[in-house]
């Protein structure tokens, strides 16, 4: 009963934060509220958003997925060479590319046995590798003669972004997944007691593998977005971005543990931490302050640090009632 109470206070903590930021920037920038900004900042944290919606499921079943970002990767490197086809071609290609990757995933750990993190570390250096030696370690340009960059650039119905509408399509359907199917009551029972879902009778070993495959096929479509996006497929893309998927995850209140999650608070995470990248654009674009990618990504670090510390201060008041 306390965990549950415990994880929806940090959940609520994450959208306070999120609307305290934006209310912060609506009053300080002329031009943080255009639809310009809102939509160039939605389109490209949306790669971001994926990876931490497949993240969420997999820390919820207590594992770790280390190699989303090397997947994204090799993603927009494949899908690159196949652009030439058109969207129709390379869109499956590289949401099997993760697939396959995820899969690869799933059958070293509960088949093989392995902890998820040396696993998903395997995997890793292994999708790493295979970028560059399918794109022979430099970037793989798209073809502009087909509709393949209308996905990443396009917008559909005049308005909306293409990599926005298909976030918030994934998004919708991970809620359901999670909060409306027994996929997702089985899953938070495997992150609360392995042993006990296996006691109880369920497909432990079926449910994590679509929980990987999931989390590798959003890679994989996250790299379509990459090379779509900005023209080319990058073997040096992703670095990093394992990370701050499980950022976002942790921000929105689900534990590390297993067990407990929300997929919408990860949205929430996830623009959060986008939007700190946002705002020191605009301090650096008013000559305020000037900050250089690397400061940026420690006062990011520094702020995560800030949240949890006020979460796990909300949290322990509740206990003490």
């Amino acid at each position: 009963m306390l965990s549950r109470c415990s994880a929806q206070l940090r959940s609520e903590g994450v959208w306070i934060a999120l609307v305290l930021m934006i209310m912060f920037g609506g009053l300080r920038y002329d031009s943080f509220l255009t639809e310009y900004n809102i939509m160039t900042f939605l389109s490209y944290n949306s790669m971001f958003i994926l990876i931490a919606l497949g993240m969420t499921f997999v820390i919820m079943s207590g594992g770790i997925d280390l190699s989303v970002g090397s997947v994204v990767a090799l993603s927009s490197v494949v899908v690159a060479a196949v652009s030439p086809y058109g969207i129709e071609v390379a869109l499956p290609v590289g949401v099997l590319v993760g697939v396959a990757t995820g899969a690869i995933n799933a059958f070293v750990i509960t088949r093989l046995k392995v902890v998820p993190f040396i696993a998903t570390l395997a995997m890793m250096l292994g999708a790493r590798g295979m970028a560059l030696v399918v794109s022979d370690n430099q970037s793989v340009p798209v073809s502009w003669d087909s509709n393949f960059t209308h996905f990443g650039l396009g917008k559909a119905f005049d308005y909306l972004p293409w990599p926005v509408v298909t976030t918030l399509i994934v998004f919708i359907g991970c809620w359901v997944l999670l909060e409306k199917l027994p996929f997702g009551r089985h899953l938070l029972s495997i992150g609360g007691s392995e042993e006990s879902s296996r006691l109880m009778g369920l497909q432990v070993e079926r449910t994590l593998w679509g929980v990987y495959v999931l989390s590798g096929a959003l890679a994989g479509l996250a790299g379509v977005m990459l090379a779509s996006g900005f023209g080319a497929g990058q073997p040096l893309e992703g670095m990093g971005w394992e990370l701050s998927a499980i950022a976002s995850v942790v921000v929105g209140g689900t534990l590390l543990t297993g067990g407990l999650g929300s997929i919408s608070a990860t949205l929430a995470g996830a623009i959060l931490l986008g939007l700190i990248f946002n705002i020191l654009n605009f301090e650096n674009g008013s000559g305020t302050i000037t900050f250089s990618a690397y400061w940026q990504s420690v006062i990011r670090g520094g702020f995560l640090l800030v949240v949890v510390i006020i979460q796990a201060k909300i949290i322990n008041k509740a206990r003490a009632r």
